[in-house]
């Protein structure tokens, strides 16, 4: 699943910014603080893989209409309505951010100590 793919690629950023994690720690950020910045990470990536996505599925409406039309003389057969992409949009970017949580609340649990000394 997606919502997987984007909760191993939230855990990486926080694996590779644990010092940087530390760091925000130690200057006063709290739980919630580090959660949200990886939070804001995955709605990002959830936004723009969504918009990446409808993009796709709208121009692949014309070689595909193209094809059926050649095929059976039916014209418009696949379309995308403007409301349907925004919901893909606005659903790709709620799984993105419930995949993304998980390694978030992980990274906000660690210790600012044992943060600064990783490598």
């Amino acid at each position: 699943r997606s919502s997987d793919l984007i909760g191993i690629i939230t855990y990486t950023s926080v694996i590779e910014r644990t010092k940087e994690i530390g760091i925000l720690k130690a200057l006063g950020a709290r739980k919630k603080d580090i959660t949200r910045v990886f939070d804001a990470e995955t709605a990002i990536l959830g936004v723009a893989s969504g918009i990446l996505g409808v993009v796709i599925a709208f121009l692949a409406t014309f070689p595909i209409n193209a094809v059926l039309y050649n095929l059976t003389d039916l014209e418009n057969v696949a379309t995308l309505n403007p409301i349907h992409g925004i919901i893909l949009i606005v659903i790709s970017t709620i799984l993105t951010m419930i995949g993304g949580h998980i390694p978030a609340r992980m990274a906000a649990k660690k210790d600012a100590a044992v943060a600064l000394r990783a490598e």
